[in-house]
């Protein structure tokens, strides 16, 4: 605490990111990163990038970006926001589109950076729970509402809700927006991305953390109708015109235009989350139905954080969420099938130690 803190900081509960420990021969499964190196393409774009040109500012704008990443699922660059990651793109939704002074409604259980930006921005809010089975009730978020927000898949249980539900959500609440999180979607679900054009009120979130594999180069976007595009450029440009510099910008337009190697890269991903999520199940863990690059398990003879200490002493990382329904379970991120059989030899070595 210091003196010189304005009022709002003494109020602040931050975010708390995934560890990013520097431990030697590290299995980091707590993140969910991409186990696989990003676009061949992209890497060579972002060197070609790193020229004379960097003494002038980057595309304010970033048009190629946006007309990239439009064409590729049939919407106008009006309809496409890009900043810098998906939380900055969250963050500046949470600010434009969801002061009308009653709650903003969000899962209890999902990702934890909807309240912080509810404490930032003065944004009362509603925690709508999960079902026991740690689903999304749609029926549950009805009532005055600033808005709806969810992530699909959710995070951290990776279950999805079907467009169908989406549907439900924004017709709900007509003249409130609902802003789908799709972090995730890339990786089995449907996204909702198709709904644009016939309502208003949808913001689809989206990121090329994961599945484009650029968590480090930081790029997000959104889309929806250009009325909510500009109010999201309004803020951008009320707080940092240029959010994204010209490497991260050539880098994201080459992922999106390398669909091939796009495909491959999820693709692998899904198979060996199948593959994965059946090993655990094996060993008596309760796994989620995934439709995310991680799974949601349990068990119901070992401590969750018990566990997670027992990997780490493996020099393996798995992240463990404390909170009233969250502490009994481990999220783990779907890596490289060398690793996922490290991670399943360590529990077999764990659980059969622990009886």
């Amino acid at each position: 605490m210091s003196r010189f803190w304005s009022p709002l900081v003494h109020t602040l509960t931050p975010y708390v990111p995934g560890e990013q420990p520097k431990l030697t021969n590290l299995i980091k499964l707590n993140t969910n990163e991409s186990p696989y190196g990003p676009s061949p393409r992209a890497l060579q774009a972002m060197r070609d990038a790193a020229d004379d040109t960097m003494r002038l500012y980057p595309d304010p704008e970033a048009a190629a970006l946006r007309a990239a990443l439009a064409k590729r699922v049939g919407l106008t660059p009006d309809c496409v926001f890009v900043g810098n990651g998906s939380d900055e793109v969250l963050a500046h939704a949470f600010q434009a589109l969801f002061g009308h002074g009653d709650p903003l409604l969000f899962p209890d259980v999902t990702y934890s950076f909807y309240t912080v930006y509810c404490g930032l921005y003065g944004l009362p809010y509603r925690q709508v729970h999960l079902t026991p089975d740690m689903r999304i009730q749609v029926e549950d978020y009805t009532g005055p509402c600033s808005g709806v927000v969810v992530a699909n898949p959710n995070a951290p249980t990776g279950i999805a809700l079907g467009v169908d539900d989406i549907k439900r959500l924004l017709e709900m609440h007509p003249d409130r927006v609902v802003l789908v999180d799709e972090a995730y979607v890339d990786f089995g679900a449907d996204s909702a991305v198709t709904l644009i054009a016939d309502y208003p009120n949808l913001l689809v979130v989206q990121t090329f953390s994961k599945s484009r594999a650029l968590a480090g180069l930081r790029v997000g976007f959104a889309f929806g109708q250009p009325d909510l595009i500009e109010a999201l450029v309004r803020v951008k440009d009320s707080f940092n015109s240029y959010p994204l510099d010209r490497i991260a910008q050539a880098g994201a337009t080459a992922a999106v235009e390398d669909e091939e190697w796009f495909q491959k890269s999820v693709q692998k991903v899904i198979a060996s989350r199948t593959a994965l999520a059946s090993d655990l199940q094996a060993l008596g863990f309760e796994v989620l139905p995934s439709q995310a690059n991680f799974v949601y398990v349990h068990h119901a003879d070992r401590d969750a954080a018990e566990l997670a200490a027992n990997l780490r002493e493996r020099a393996i990382i798995v992240r463990h969420l404390r909170g009233a329904r969250t502490a009994s379970w481990l999220r783990i991120t779907v890596g490289t099938d060398q690793q996922c059989d490290k991670l399943l030899s360590a529990l077999r070595d764990i659980l059969r130690r622990n009886i």
